[in-house]
Formats: structure tokens, C-alpha cells, sequence
């Protein structure tokens, strides 16, 4: 069953800042011309994969300014197409599981594309321990992203009362999983994996969400009540975990390049943005138990 229109937009009040004053308006503004001249959600989201792919070969040549230059206006392309694709698919609800896939390996084969091609430029500098930092970064980078996003879901299932922004069941995975393909549990595993990852590096705490799911259920009266005191503690929340987003990469790849040091780059991902993600997971945990105690007040 597809979701509604109401179910699958973005939340204004947790959206990042370049996102939702510039990148999404451009998105917005390109749609109905999409709509005009046919194009799919899935087209979309290739014409972002390739800008990902050729700002990587642009960024092997970061030591020419107009290259990184280059780099930096393809990737915002990207960006701009990135939230085009889900703009179209809601408009002409066209929406797929394909289409979720396609969307998802496009993100990564950008950031993988231009890890790669800073890597391979800077192999005669470093010699082949780039490849070790460079690995670890997007390691780091998935793990950061993962968790971010799950942020941004949780306050769309718990703020906003938004069932498709659950997580599925690792339980009901694996049950599944066991009638699929030989494939098709290749990818299970790995959605399961992910899934894990999210949760371990999230600061998302199990009891707390169970004991959140018992109390909606015990007091259905208080729902509104609940879900408002979950958005007023939370969404400042969330908006300190957009330091993690992908727009804020853009930016450090771009500066790192065109300063002649793009392993500074690397070194924001691996330190900085780890320091962030521990401070932000700490930030979490003592933002839990604030929810819990004001919820008594409460029910």
C-alpha cells in the first residue's frame, strides 16, 4: 500500500537550514517542469547519481581550482536532485520500493565516488595509507548518517504520530528473510545490519521506545499531549543532529580541496564528526530521561 502524501513529506521544523531555505526550493521549483517533459522519480535520481559520479573524477583533479570548483557545484547538483526525486514522487504519487533503492545507491556511490577519486589523487602523497583513512571515513560516515537519520524518524514516528517512519521489525526481518531468495536474504542481512547500526550509534534507547508504545496505548486520551511534549524537547534535538548531514561534507570537501589538503577532509570525518556523534549520543541519553520525568506530569 502506497503512503500518503501527509505520511512521507519532510518536517519543516527538523529540516536542515541549506536544505529547506535553498536546496529544496530549487528542488520545488524544477518538479513541475519534470512533470512537464515526463520525467520519473527514478530519472531524477540518475541524473544525481551521475553528478555524484563526475564530481568524483572532478575532485582527482582537486590541485586545479576550477575543478574543485567543478566538484563542489556537481555535488550540489546532486543535493538539488536528491530532493527533487521525493518531491516528484510525491506530486505524481509515483512512488516504488525500486525507487527507495535507487535512490539510497545513489547517496552512497556519490560520496563513495568522490572519496574515491581524493584517494586516488593523493595516493603519490601518502602513498596507499590513504586508502586506510579514506575507508575509515566512509565508515565513520555511514554510522554518522545512519544515526542521524533514525533521529529524524523517531521524531517523525513519535512527534509527529507517522507509522511509516518506524523502523521495520529486526524479528519480522528475519521471518521474512527466510522466504526470500538466496539474494534476497544477502540484502536482508545487510538492511538488518544497518538497522542495528542505526540503533547501537544513536543514543535510541529500546526500553525507552517500548515504554513510549505502552504508555500511548494505556492513555490514547493523552496522545496529543505526548506527541506535542515529544516535539517541544526533541526537535532542537534533532536539528543538533544536522551537523551529521550530508550538505555540511559538501562544504568540508569543497574548503579542504580548494585550500590544496583534502585529507583534512578525512580528518573532519574521522575526529570531528565522531566527537560530535559521541557529544550528540550523550546529549540523547540525558534528553530521554527529561522526556520520561516530564511525562509523569503528564499520564
Amino acid at each position: 500500500m502506497e503512503k500518503s502524501n501527509e505520511e512521507i513529506k519532510r518536517t519543516g521544523e527538523i529540516e536542515e537550514f541549506t536544505n529547506l531555505h535553498i536546496i529544496h526550493p530549487i528542488s520545488s521549483w524544477l518538479v513541475p517542469h519534470f512533470i512537464k517533459l515526463n520525467i520519473t522519480p527514478n530519472m531524477v535520481s540518475s541524473f544525481g547519481m551521475v553528478c555524484g559520479l563526475l564530481a568524483g573524477v572532478c575532485y582527482y583533479h582537486y590541485q586545479n581550482p576550477i575543478y574543485a570548483i567543478l566538484g563542489f557545484i556537481l555535488m550540489f547538483l546532486w543535493h538539488v536532485f536528491d530532493g527533487a526525486d521525493g518531491q516528484l514522487a510525491r506530486a505524481t504519487q509515483n512512488f516504488s520500493e525500486i525507487g527507495k533503492v535507487i535512490d539510497g545507491i545513489c547517496d552512497y556511490v556519490t560520496f563513495i565516488s568522490v572519496y574515491v577519486g581524493l584517494s586516488l589523487a593523493l595516493t603519490p602523497i601518502y602513498g596507499n595509507q590513504i586508502w586506510y583513512l579514506s575507508i575509515f571515513a566512509g565508515i565513520c560516515h555511514a554510522v554518522q548518517s545512519g544515526a542521524y537519520e533514525l533521529q529524524r524518524s523517531e521524531y517523525d514516528f513519535w512527534g509527529k504520530g507517522k507509522d511509516g517512519a518506524d523502523l521495520p521489525s529486526i524479528n519480522k526481518l528475519i521471518a521474512d528473510g527466510e522466504r526470500k531468495s538466496f539474494i534476497g536474504q544477502i540484502m536482508n542481512q545487510l538492511h538488518i545490519g544497518y538497522i542495528r547500526m542505526q540503533y547501537a550509534f544513536s543514543g535510541v534507547d529500546h526500553t525507552f521506545r517500548r515504554s513510549m508504545k505502552e504508555v500511548l496505548s494505556l492513555a490514547p486520551e493523552k496522545e496529543n499531549e505526548i506527541r506535542g511534549l515529544y516535539r517541544e524537547l526533541y526537535a532542537p534535538a534533532v536539528n543538533s543532529w544536522s551537523l551529521l548531514c550530508a550538505n555540511y561534507r559538501t562544504f568540508a570537501i569543497f574548503l579542504a580541496s580548494i585550500s590544496g589538503e583534502p585529507i583534512y577532509y578525512f580528518l573532519f570525518e574521522v575526529v570531528v564528526l565522531n566527537i560530535t556523534l559521541v557529544f550528540l549520543v550523550q546529549k540523547q541519553k540525558l534528553l530521554n530521561r527529561l522526556f520520561t520525568l516530564r511525562l509523569k506530569q503528564i499520564v
